[in-house]
């Protein structure tokens, strides 16, 4: 009975099974820390500096092998261990340039993130201020002019000027002397 229970308990998926003891403890490393020296490895291996000095490498090494010595030659043509070395290079190099490729795909992912909110606060704040031009635009056309307010201004001095030659003195007023 005790055998089934024990049984059933690991067949459920809700159970964690009992922690495992580990033979052989894995490495830990810091991942920005490596991330960063495989970024400045790739960096390196970009430039002119590195194939130079890798092209002095091979150079020294071919020559060494084919001028000097017999005793002192210590890689035959067909030159396998400088092949093997170049290899191991090569099997090193690739994974660390491309964990390099992989932290600037994840900075550049968010740099763009970063300018696509910027971008919509942008427009956000042009649409903004495109209908607050709108809106004074609207604004401007009801207010009068200065223009208008001139020619409103003259036709209502005119009027007066036609009502004062026209229309009888008011009492009270002193009449004018003849000539």
């Amino acid at each position: 009975m005790a055998d089934v229970s024990r049984a059933s308990r690991r067949a459920r998926l809700d159970t964690p099974r009992e922690a495992r003891r580990q033979l052989v403890r894995r490495p830990t490393y810091d991942s920005d820390r490596f991330g960063v020296f495989a970024e400045q490895f790739a960096r390196f291996m970009g430039t002119a500096q590195f194939l130079i000095y890798m092209t002095l490498f091979v150079a020294a090494w071919l020559l060494w092998n084919v001028l000097m010595p017999r005793r002192l030659v210590f890689d035959d043509p067909p030159f396998i261990a400088l092949t093997l070395m170049l290899s191991l290079q090569a099997s090193y190099a690739a994974p660390l340039i491309l964990l390099a490729q992989n932290r600037q795909e994840a900075r550049d992912r968010v740099v763009a993130e970063q300018d696509r909110q910027a971008d919509a606060r942008a427009h956000a704040d042009m649409e903004f201020l495109a209908r607050e031009v709108a809106s004074l635009r609207m604004a401007v056309g009801e207010v009068a002019t200065r223009d208008f307010l001139r020619s409103e201004l003259r036709s209502l001095l005119s009027e007066l000027e036609e009502r004062t030659d026209v229309s009888p003195e008011e009492p009270g007023q002193p009449e004018a002397p003849a000539s």
